[in-house]
């Protein structure tokens, strides 16, 4: 339940999202760097290829840790400690001109990233009440898409001015920033050594997650569905692009107009959830999204494809915070942050997997092939979490109730 008065967390707004939104936008600005810096040291393309992939196995590795140290030391030291981490690690990435040394610094980025993301969900958990829990969530899900949609053109206008590194460098002040304003997040009541504020010692990660093992393989085999599907479409889009022969600058456009698209519906699907119920963030966006991908192979032209990339980011923001929504609804009080970080291992297997099933795929059959199956998953996830979402997460106003033992 939540601890803070419903007009306090309102007033979190800044220091809750404002550094959510400063991360976004360093992370936006080297994201697409990661691959040519990696060139640009020596790396042939298979290996810069393999660089772009370590801030998101950081992240996955840095998940279940990243519960224990929110448990351990609290959530706000948590996400002071990791963006203090992150900017260490931008700095070395702006400064080497070695490829193992900025390798590394790429994937103590991602760790820095778990744990800056598993604490500040955890903190929103218990910050909000839950009647806003879902738009809070979906609002803190489309900040960070709204920062992923900035940090390309600021890095593009850097890049006119300065060598690649400069990128690195403006990250590293974005999380200075960051850091700086979670400093001024205000704690939660009772809140010393953590979200754990029931009675009794600090459990343990294993018993943790070996006690919500049933939450965590049902409901997390859907969620890692709904992740996979929707990183899907960060490939799939620019290599229909590619192999339908768009320049690359008609290949950008279609990707930012479904972007756009994307980042205009996280209010509306937050709403949704709240007000209807949690299947309202997942049944719809997998159909609409399910679609789109199986629709895709008929879009020839750039209008076409336009409308059909259009669609995916209509499905995909639809879902933005559904995730975390889920996440939060489950999680128990006494050890919830070792919880939300075996919760996080789902998502974010589900992120890393995405595109490598798009390439296993491809390895046999057309790149049409490959996202009409994608496609077809997506709609079979939805039926699959349709089906248990209700048997499992607390719906609105009904906070702890279950209908399936765990």
């Amino acid at each position: 339940m939540s601890t803070v008065p419903d007009d306090a967390w309102k007033r979190m707004i800044i220091p809750v999202y404002g550094p959510t939104f400063l991360v976004s936008i360093g992370m936006g600005a080297v994201y697409p760097l990661v691959a040519l810096t990696a060139i640009h040291l020596g790396a042939d393309v298979g290996t810069a290829a393999l660089m772009v992939g370590l801030m998101g196995l950081g992240q996955l590795l840095g998940d279940l840790p990243a519960g224990a140290i929110a448990q351990r030391v609290g959530e706000k030291r948590a996400m002071t400690m990791a963006g203090a981490v992150d900017v260490c690690a931008l700095t070395v990435a702006w400064f080497t001109q070695n490829l193992i040394v900025f390798a590394c610094a790429v994937l103590i980025t991602g760790l820095a990233a778990a744990v800056f993301g598993l604490a500040r969900h955890t903190y929103l958990t218990e910050a909000v009440p839950l009647h806003a829990r879902a738009r809070a969530l979906s609002s803190l899900g489309g900040i960070f898409r709204v920062g992923m949609f900035i940090g390309p053109f600021v890095s593009a206008g850097l890049l006119l001015i300065f060598p690649i590194q400069a990128a690195y460098a403006f990250a590293a002040v974005t999380g200075v920033a960051a850091t700086a304003l979670t400093l001024a997040m205000p704690p939660l009541p009772g809140a010393d050594t953590g979200s754990a504020r029931a009675a009794g010692p600090r459990p343990r990660l294993s018993q943790v997650l070996w006690q919500h093992r049933r939450v965590l393989t049902i409901l997390g085999a859907g969620v890692l569905v709904l992740s996979a599907v929707r990183s899907a479409r960060q490939g799939l889009v620019p290599l229909w692009c590619e192999q339908l022969g768009f320049d690359a600058s008609t290949s950008s456009l279609i990707y930012g107009i479904s972007a756009g698209v994307d980042m205009l519906m996280f209010l509306p699907g937050g709403a949704m959830m709240d007000r209807f119920g949690r299947v309202w963030g997942v049944l719809p966006a997998l159909i609409i999204v399910g679609l789109g991908f199986v629709l895709l192979p008929l879009g020839q032209t750039p209008l076409q494809v336009t409308l059909l990339a259009g669609l995916l980011g209509l499905g995909n923001g639809l879902s933005s915070g559904i995730i975390l929504t889920l996440g939060s609804d489950n999680a128990p009080a006494h050890g919830r942050s070792q919880f939300l970080g075996g919760w996080r291992v789902a998502a974010d297997t589900g992120n890393t997997a995405g595109p490598l099933v798009i390439s296993l795929i491809t390895l046999v059959a057309p790149l049409a092939a490959a996202s009409v199956i994608i496609g077809v998953v997506g709609w079979l996830g939805a039926g699959w979490l349709a089906h248990w979402i209700p048997r499992f997460a607390s719906p609105p106003g009904h906070r702890g109730r279950r209908s399936v033992r765990q």
